[in-house]
């Protein structure tokens, strides 16, 4: 059932989670439990396995949030070592910046100080480290942002794919979807096996951006994400949310700022399918999940420009594991 949580006030000089987070962790009991985890996991820095990590990526996740504030979610992509870390409380990525990227367009627009969420995911190893920050720069090659929050996360729920060919074409023309989406689209999330999510912690009063921003990866067998037609015509969707580290970050923002940016690639054609959505969290005591209602899709054939492997499941979904 949808529900949401009582507010749970913060621990004494705990300023790691912010409401939303609080509320979902309290739900578990592991309020007090998180607020002295949370100060020991969240740097305002990266440590140097982080660094190692992201500068040998061929792919990194960003989130951001256009004027409306409305979050979009996107992937980036490059030969290892277009992500750079010149010291641990900054991050410079060189890659070809599409004109047609809706998130990346959402940070032009907002200049620097934009808020920033990335996810640097290894799916062949299943490493994955989080760093959200700031715009400090953007050209039409280039962007660097500052550190505000760095923090790892478990290998679960990751299948396992090698990057295996690039290809230098350029991407097509994006094709935008209305909330209907089309049967193109309904396929592609059937088959899904990985999508991504951009949120945000909370509106600003009287402006339509938010606060922090945040990315972050659900994955599952292919067809984990359900997608439903409404008797208007419209599209949901509902994501299961595995156990994991209790955080609570993304379901935590979409209580407070319940608009969500996902992100469907396609790691065979190297399409990638961006959509937003009104969010509310479902939370029961049997399982834990998101309810998504489409409000807008757009299609980037070629977009990403690494081909891969066939996926390997992770261990929690191969019964042969």
């Amino acid at each position: 059932m949808d529900t949401t949580p009582t507010h749970a006030g913060a621990r004494a000089g705990d300023t790691t989670w912010h409401p939303g987070e609080q509320a979902l962790q309290a739900r578990l009991g592991m309020r007090e439990r998180m607020a002295e985890i949370g100060p020991q996991v969240i740097r305002d820095h990266m440590p140097d396995q982080h660094r190692e990590l992201f500068e040998k990526l061929p792919t990194m996740l960003l989130g951001a949030l256009d004027a409306s504030g409305q979050p979009w979610a996107t992937m980036l992509a490059g030969r290892p070592g277009f992500v750079a870390t010149p010291d641990a409380r900054t991050m410079a990525i060189t890659s070809t910046l599409d004109a047609q990227d809706p998130a990346l367009a959402a940070l032009r627009a907002s200049g620097p100080g934009a808020q920033v969420g990335l996810l640097g995911l290894e799916p062949h190893t299943r490493r994955r480290n989080r760093m959200n920050g700031r715009l400090e720069a953007m050209s039409d090659g280039a962007l660097r942002v500052g550190v505000v929050q760095s923090f790892g996360n478990c290998p679960k729920y990751i299948q396992a794919r090698d990057p295996l060919r690039w290809d230098d074409a350029p991407p097509a023309l994006a094709q935008p979807l209305d909330a209907a989406l089309d049967e193109a689209a309904l396929a592609r999330i059937a088959a899904a096996d990985t999508v991504f999510i951009a949120s945000a912690s909370a509106p600003v009063p009287g402006d339509g951006r938010a606060e922090g921003v945040d990315v972050s990866h659900r994955g599952g067998p292919p067809g984990f994400v359900a997608a439903h037609r409404r008797l208007d015509g419209g599209i949901e969707l509902l994501i299961p949310d595995f156990p994991g580290n209790r955080f609570f970050m993304t379901l935590g923002n979409l209580l407070r700022h319940p608009r969500a940016g996902l992100l469907v690639p396609d790691y065979d054609t190297g399409e990638l399918l961006h959509l937003t959505a009104e969010a509310s969290v479902l939370w029961s005591d049997e399982a834990r999940g998101l309810r998504l209602r489409v409000t807008a899709g757009l299609r980037r054939p070629g977009a990403l420009a690494w081909r891969w492997s066939p996926a390997l499941l992770a261990p929690q979904f191969d019964p042969f594991a």
